[in-house]
């Protein structure tokens, strides 16, 4: 797993050439969330500029990107960090007190509940795959209105347990297809993967997993249906490569709240992580001797503003 490791870092600045511009083949891009922001470079691998799709409906998208799954196009390498559940393992870290203090009920800790659900503080991944453009307002981020399917390989050095970093070098395979489109009447974004991850701490099972993610902002009056309309979920199932027993469920359902002044909303997420006995074993086990952990239960508060 190191030398996997080693020639994954290694690859990396080759293909770093930033600030061109987007009818470059290469292109840099960047992502900012509370949860989850990123920087990527994305190289062609035709030597053609990535391709625009025109589309009218959600469906035409993901059709375009299925039929060229197989089809790869586009190489991508992002540096990203999750800095919420980062700063959880900070404040765990070097505000005990506080962190004690905001353990309301055995399933809630308050900062736990703002930052449970991401199991790495960062990642640096590679992108195997078709990329597609679509019409969307928003031209400052191209990353904000482009459609992805192909093969993502994410490697880092450290996992989240419990708002706590616990030393792991790991790598992650999967089969993914995402997209961000942001109109003038609303902001969709989805993720549908499935694959698996290695982890080189024997402490933490491997596991195969699948996911899916869906969200929508709409920024004019809908009157429509309360569930498909502002509103958004995530969904991550995990299970043990070893008997194919599930080891951890993490569902979010989140409601939207648009201003009215301007294209901004404000998110609340709420969902729980579990996580079965088998995903930890010796040291990090909860039956280990002096350790602490919350119930496998715990709940996921997710505040956040959408731009």
């Amino acid at each position: 797993m190191k030398l996997l490791l080693a020639a994954a870092l290694a690859l990396a600045p080759v293909f770093v050439r930033a600030g061109e511009p987007p009818e470059k083949k290469t292109t840099v891009e960047i992502e900012l969330d509370p949860y989850y922001s990123a920087i990527g470079v994305y190289n062609s691998l035709t030597g053609k500029p990535i391709p625009h799709l025109e589309v009218d409906s959600e469906l035409e998208i993901y059709k375009e990107l299925i039929s060229n799954f197989y089809k790869p196009r586009t190489f991508i390498v992002e540096a990203s960090l999750n800095p919420l559940p980062y700063a959880g393992t900070l404040i765990k870290e070097h505000q005990p007190g506080f962190y004690k203090d905001m353990q309301w009920a055995s399933n809630l800790n308050v900062v736990q509940a703002v930052t449970a659900g991401f199991e790495e503080p960062w990642a640096l991944s590679f992108f195997f795959g078709n990329v597609v453009s679509f019409d969307t307002i928003n031209k400052s981020f191209q990353g904000k209105r482009n459609g992805y399917s192909g093969l993502l390989i994410d490697v880092g050095n450290y996992h989240i347990k419990d708002n706590a970093l616990v030393h792991d070098n790991w790598v992650q395979m999967e089969g993914k297809l995402k997209g961000e489109q942001i109109l003038a009447d609303r902001s969709l974004r989805w993720s549908f993967r499935g694959g698996a991850k290695f982890h080189e701490n024997r402490y933490i099972a491997d596991s195969f997993f699948i996911g899916f993610r869906r969200s929508r902002t709409d920024f004019k009056e809908t009157g429509g249906n309360f569930w498909l309309h502002n509103s958004g979920f995530e969904y991550v199932s995990d299970f043990s490569q070893k008997r194919m027993e599930p080891i951890r469920h993490m569902l979010v359902v989140d409601k939207k709240f648009p201003f009215k002044r301007s294209r901004a909303a404000f998110t609340l997420g709420l969902g729980f992580v579990w996580t079965a006995d088998k995903k930890y074993t010796g040291p990090l086990s909860s039956a280990a001797p002096g350790l602490k952990t919350p119930n496998s239960f715990q709940f996921i508060l997710r505040p956040n503003l959408e731009f």
